[in-house]
């Protein structure tokens, strides 16, 4: 039995098998990277969520405490404005529609933080791929 020896420009099954893992193997590194960019998007935008909770906290605590005292007497205006308890209470009023604001935001921006869909859906691609299906 004669055995053929391939022709130089063919490739031999070592050398595709050697090839097919080197192309899996990048690939999968590809994929991960790709994962990777994904979640850092994914908590950078957490924490900008975070960010504006915090903020929405600061504003809710802070400012009532320092700007709520002369606001009010401003609106009570030595006795001739409103009476001082309604002063205060359009004061309050007023920084609980800021933190209200701020906490919508908040929730805004958390809800962007998802899983790395894109990585998942190629990910999925891989055994198709490598059954020869596309």
């Amino acid at each position: 039995m004669a055995t053929q020896t391939p022709a130089p420009d063919e490739p031999t099954i070592g050398r595709l098998v050697h090839d097919a893992s080197q192309d899996i193997s990048l690939l999968l590194r590809k994929e991960i990277q790709l994962a990777k960019s994904e979640v850092k998007l994914s908590v950078k935008f957490g924490a900008l969520g975070i960010a504006f909770f915090a903020a929405a906290a600061f504003v809710a605590v802070l400012a009532i405490i320092m700007l709520s005292v002369a606001i009010a007497y401003l609106i009570h205006w030595n006795g001739s404005g409103l009476d001082l308890h309604w002063a205060f209470l359009i004061v309050f009023v007023l920084y609980l529609a800021i933190a209200g604001l701020l906490a919508f935001l908040g929730v805004k921006k958390v809800k962007k933080v998802g899983p790395p869909e894109k990585a998942i859906g190629q990910g999925k691609e891989i055994p198709k791929a490598l059954k020869g299906k596309s």
